[in-house]
């Protein structure tokens, strides 16, 4: 590996090519770790659009709860996109080079979608807050023009984060060993591979990561806190059921992604550990972005008839 780093530098002072680190010498279990990846990515690629699609055609979805769900599927299917065909090229090809460019790329992208999922699932949060806890002012303050704002502003921190980010880093000098020790081109493994201090950088990481993902969740907890107490006041046990019904879904997918986002970007860095974070890495870019379409089908009778609908005109034109 070090005769290739030397030769993708170019004589430059800084490296011009990076290389995932091979998962296994054992080519078996390469092979299968790529069939499960393969499976997973396309149950989530599948999922995600059908959820889409499904709010899309669908007019009795077009309220803001599934308005947020909607761009929550599409973020999903970004966020799995940005990294997973390359990891699956990896796993069984011996081209596990990416260029410095190609890198950055997909960093920005991968710290797109995830920051963005953030502060949308603290939208969401709000959404549910409103709806339980402001019934009556609630057509008037979660508006489409309320709405399609708060989706706007989700994707543009994510968006000014992901830049910011990947331009910080990328500021730096390389100059070797140049593999990646990851599936892909994560923060903490190429701040890793960095010449001089990246002290600077690994702060800026860290406050990054208390601002845009410890902040929306803190506003999440303060939404449910608001939504618990005001359950617990409602006289009609059907009624305390069906206002935690409708939150259920959305707290277990935040619990899913936070909790694995929350272990990998915020415990210390003397904790990290790389076969820990690898499998982090899975679960938070294949499992969750797998599981979030299911959860909300299995547990929303609106959603599953709205899927029930949409595979069902789907049949109809293809048998047309």
């Amino acid at each position: 590996m070090n005769l290739s780093c030397s030769l993708w530098q170019d004589n430059s002072p800084s490296v011009k090519h990076f290389a995932f680190a091979k998962f296994s010498e054992v080519t078996e279990q390469c092979s299968l770790l790529f069939t499960l990846i393969l499976l997973m990515f396309s149950a989530s690629l599948t999922g995600n659009a059908l959820i889409a699609l499904a709010i899309w055609t669908n007019p009795v979805l077009h309220t803001p709860m599934y308005f947020f769900l909607a761009n929550l599927s599409l973020l999903e299917i970004g966020y799995t996109c940005s990294v997973i065909p390359k990891m699956l090229q990896s796993l069984v090809s011996e081209a596990r080079g990416i260029s410095r460019e190609g890198c950055a790329t997909q960093m920005f992208f991968f710290t797109l979608f995830a920051i963005s999922e953030c502060c949308l699932l603290a939208a969401m949060a709000f959404d549910r807050y409103m709806a339980i806890c402001s019934p009556l002012h609630y057509a008037t303050r979660m508006s489409r023009g309320v709405c399609a704002q708060l989706a706007v502003i989700s994707w543009g921190v994510g968006c000014i984060v992901g830049l910011g980010q990947t331009n910080y880093i990328f500021s730096l000098n390389f100059c070797g060993p140049c593999e990646i020790d990851h599936f892909f081109c994560d923060l903490p493994p190429i701040l890793a591979l960095a010449c001089g201090d990246t002290s600077h950088n690994e702060a800026a990481v860290f406050v990054v990561a208390i601002l845009c993902i410890s902040s929306p969740f803190l506003l999440i907890i303060a939404s449910y806190g608001r939504i618990l107490a005001a359950v617990l006041i409602m006289p009609s046990p059907e009624g305390r059921r069906k206002a935690l019904s409708t939150c259920s879904s959305h707290l277990l997918v935040v619990t899913l992604f936070y909790g694995s986002g929350s272990v990998t970007y915020l415990r210390p860095k003397a904790s990290h550990s790389p076969g820990i974070d690898k499998l982090l890495a899975l679960f938070y870019t294949v499992v969750t972005s797998m599981l979030n379409p299911i959860i909300y089908s299995l547990r929303n009778k609106e959603v599953k008839a709205a899927l029930r609908r949409t595979l069902g005109k789907k049949k109809v034109l293809t048998r047309g």
